[in-house]
């Protein structure tokens, strides 16, 4: 993919979080079960930096569970942060995932952290290069034994979602221009929206680990009606 489609499903998305925020935050009011599981199995002594942390409802159900160490939410898209609740212990930052390796924004996230989440969060940023790039800084950012956890959505294991995928031309893009696995979503809630995402096989998300020396230590399907709309890993550096 060249640079220039990459911005513009990028810009795609940032208009569309900086624009339908607040509805897309009411959607988000409940942990997935799937998310629950993770929590679960955090000690309260891990400090966790959540990319792509949206209205921040993971880190703060951490927090009142009286967790004891650093807490940290990242997101580019304002609506979302504004949407996150103010909890003792969290501490919430505006930081463009797809620019995490810039400096600028490193030096507001330290590392040595023992747990980085992103929780579909990955399959919004395009191109395979981009994804390795921040896949990178994620491993740079953990500490010598620390974990990453993903989810990203499976949304052709859903009729109803495959139901709305949209013809690239309605955002001028030729599809030749694109990867196998990006599709263009539409949103309904408060409006008509549009959405860049890209679906993640399990065999892509392994060459992603292993590209940037990182082991899949465990894999599950979880959230929906079927159980079966996100997968999640946990990936630890080599």
């Amino acid at each position: 993919m060249n640079s220039a489609t990459a911005e513009h499903l990028l810009t795609i998305n940032r208009e569309f979080y900086n624009h339908f925020g607040d509805q897309f935050s009411a959607t988000r009011q409940r942990l997935q079960p799937g998310v629950k599981k993770i929590i679960d199995s955090i000690q309260d002594d891990v400090s966790i930096l959540d990319l792509g942390c949206g209205n921040g409802h993971f880190l703060n159900e951490i927090s009142k569970r009286g967790h004891k160490a650093a807490l940290l939410g990242v997101d580019f898209s304002l609506p979302l942060l504004q949407n996150a609740e103010s909890t003792l212990g969290v501490e919430f930052r505006e930081v463009d995932l797809s620019k995490l390796s810039v400096t600028s924004n490193q030096s507001l996230i330290t590392s040595n952290w023992s747990l980085i989440t992103a929780f579909a969060a990955l399959h919004h940023i395009p191109s395979h290069e981009m994804r390795s790039d921040i896949l990178k800084t994620v491993k740079k950012l953990l500490n010598k034994n620390g974990k990453f956890i993903l989810s990203n959505w499976q949304f052709l294991n859903s009729e109803k979602l495959k139901s709305r995928i949209q013809p690239w031309d309605k955002v001028g893009i030729n599809e030749s221009d694109l990867d196998e696995g990006d599709y263009l979503l539409d949103w309904r809630s408060g409006g008509d929206g549009l959405r860049y995402v890209h679906h993640f096989s399990a065999e892509e998300l392994l060459g992603l680990a292993e590209q940037t020396e990182m082991s899949v230590i465990d894999s599950f399907l979880s959230d929906g009606d079927g159980g079966n709309l996100s997968l999640y890993q946990i990936w630890q550096p080599k």
